[in-house]
């Protein structure tokens, strides 16, 4: 079994240059994690590239071998630290798991 784990952000800066950067920069503390969190199967996180008015401005898509892996990347030190500074920047947070 595969849990595919898709989480979408919109931030809350009304500036859309300063929302891009941070989008790429969550997108870059993201990606970083694979080759460190060993739950990971893959993972995949990108900022919007169209559409700004309309679009959320960041996504994820991670994959994971089973739930207890997917549970244990969400308390790993490295996703931690990533989520703190997602957490400071987000205005709304929606996500879904999923088997594929």
């Amino acid at each position: 079994m595969t849990i595919r784990h898709v989480v979408t952000w919109k931030l809350a800066s009304e500036d859309a240059a300063e929302r891009g950067a941070q989008a790429a920069e969550i997108a870059r503390r993201l990606n970083a994690l694979d080759g460190v969190v060993p739950q990971i199967a893959s993972i995949s996180a990108g900022a919007n590239m169209l559409y700004a008015d309309a679009n959320w401005d960041v996504t994820l898509v991670a994959d994971f071998d089973s739930i207890e892996a997917l549970e244990q990347y969400q308390v790993h030190p490295a996703h931690v630290e990533a989520g703190a500074y997602i957490k400071s920047v987000v205005a709304s947070r929606v996500a879904v798991d999923f088997e594929v």
